[in-house]
């Protein structure tokens, strides 16, 4: 027997509010329930019934002490429709910062990249860009 990962969960001092931003960084809507001000908030994909217990949501919990030192675990992404620099520059513009640049210049490499509330996660080449090294 095994185990089935439910929701991915982030300590938060805004449930709500980074629900929104990774939302907005997913294509997840927010749960229907949830709302401005809740305590926990759930953002998962929209997905046909059999493959939607295949894949976890995204959990966010409003916790009172702050965030103080990096994330011992983080998500790797990699968008779907346009290129990593692109994707870099609309989380940007939603409220995320960069961290690290591991870019290369024969266009390898990744980015790091904060949350709003300081969470790290790395933006990868799409897959399209994969295939053309």
């Amino acid at each position: 027997m095994v185990a089935r990962i439910r929701h991915i969960t982030v300590d938060c001092k805004d449930a709500y509010g980074l629900a929104q931003f990774w939302s907005a960084l997913t294509g997840w809507p927010i749960e229907e329930e949830n709302a401005p001000g809740d305590t926990e908030c759930l953002i998962a994909p929209m997905l046909p019934e059999p493959l939607e217990a295949s894949m976890p949501g995204m959990l966010f919990v409003q916790v009172p002490e702050p965030k103080t030192v990096k994330n011992r675990m983080h998500l790797d992404l990699g968008p779907t429709d346009h290129t990593r620099d692109v994707e870099v520059a609309r989380l940007s513009a939603l409220g995320a910062s960069v961290v690290a640049d591991h870019r290369t210049v024969e266009g390898l490499g990744w980015v790091v990249m904060t949350d709003p509330e300081g969470n790290e996660f790395c933006i990868e080449r799409s897959n399209a860009e994969r295939a053309g090294t």
